[in-house]
């Protein structure tokens, strides 16, 4: 039966309580939901199915099942109910893949730690790669293209978008070993930098903090080179085009041929993971290991 949205039956009218409430409220079951969705998506596709069926499934405040909701939920219930295990059998087992978005630094200097403790944990993991920055990473998650994002944690997040900081990193120039330059005041104590700065692209986190704290310093020191990656950076930096800004990780050494000047007080980066939902258990799994694995990247290697 269908019916026009004139034909929807009275909002006002009287409420029988049903006593099927497990969420309580749209809101409160998307944020169960195992893949990312928003509350207003839920909130008009429901709207569209009352106004096919010409009744209303329940009420908004207080939230309660109608008669007919009610009598929705009891036929659909069994099915949905044993989806989980049958997607399971299907699977051949417990959900073993994973798909995560990241940018380069972290495939390059922390996935790999992280990719082989999933591995020794869950024997038959398997994951896949969509790569990014914070706010493409983002838009994957809106997408439900990746599953957990471990990207910078910078300005505010969409709603509904969870996050767990694993690991801050401190701010570093990089200069040639043969640099008569032996510390980072020795160029922002200088009254013009003629020197060229080649740094990330100008939206990435790092380039945006570093020329953040230069204004609060009333320091002009701006791009000459914008490359897309930190391998490009250090490279460019020991073929002598002017002088990087990059992370300390020190966990990872340094490419030969290039020192490094720390930044010392300047903010640190903060790296997390990033979800919507609820995580499935690998992805509880996941999050636990991706946190054990930012102390190992943080802990400076035994000389």
């Amino acid at each position: 039966m269908t019916a026009s949205s004139s034909a929807r039956p009275d909002r006002g009218a009287s409420k029988k309580q049903i006593p099927i409430n497990k969420h309580a409220g749209v809101s409160a079951a998307a944020r169960h939901m195992p893949y990312g969705i928003q509350q207003p998506a839920i909130s008009a596709q429901i709207l569209q199915f009352e106004d096919s069926l010409g009744v209303i499934l329940f009420h908004r405040r207080p939230f309660s099942l109608t008669k007919e909701g009610a009598e929705l939920f009891e036929f659909t219930a069994p099915f949905f109910g044993g989806l989980d295990k049958l997607g399971e059998r299907i699977r051949g087992g417990a959900d073993k893949r994973l798909r995560i978005g990241t940018p380069e630094i972290v495939q390059r200097d922390y996935l790999p730690n992280l990719l082989k403790r999933m591995r020794t944990r869950m024997p038959g993991f398997h994951f896949s790669l969509c790569t990014g920055n914070e706010r493409q990473i983002i838009e994957q998650l809106q997408q439900q293209s990746v599953e957990i994002g471990l990207c910078t944690l910078s300005g505010k997040r969409p709603e509904g978008m969870h996050w767990r900081e694993l690991v801050r990193l401190p701010m570093m120039l990089l200069v040639q070993e043969k640099s008569r330059i032996t510390q980072a005041a020795d160029i922002l104590e200088r009254d013009r930098i003629d020197l060229p700065l080649i740094t990330v692209p100008a939206e990435e986190t790092l380039a945006r903090l570093f020329q953040s704290e230069l204004q609060k310093r009333k320091i002009e020191w701006f791009p000459a080179v914008e490359v897309p990656g930190l391998e490009l950076v250090s490279r460019y930096v020991l073929e002598g085009f002017g002088v990087g800004l990059a992370f300390g990780t020190p966990s990872v050494p340094l490419a030969r041929g290039i020192r490094s000047l720390p930044l010392k007080g300047f903010p640190e980066v903060k790296f997390g993971a990033l979800w919507l939902g609820r995580l499935t258990p690998l992805g509880v799994m996941f999050v636990e290991e991706a946190e054990k694995a930012g102390k190992e990247l943080a802990k400076p290697v035994s000389p």
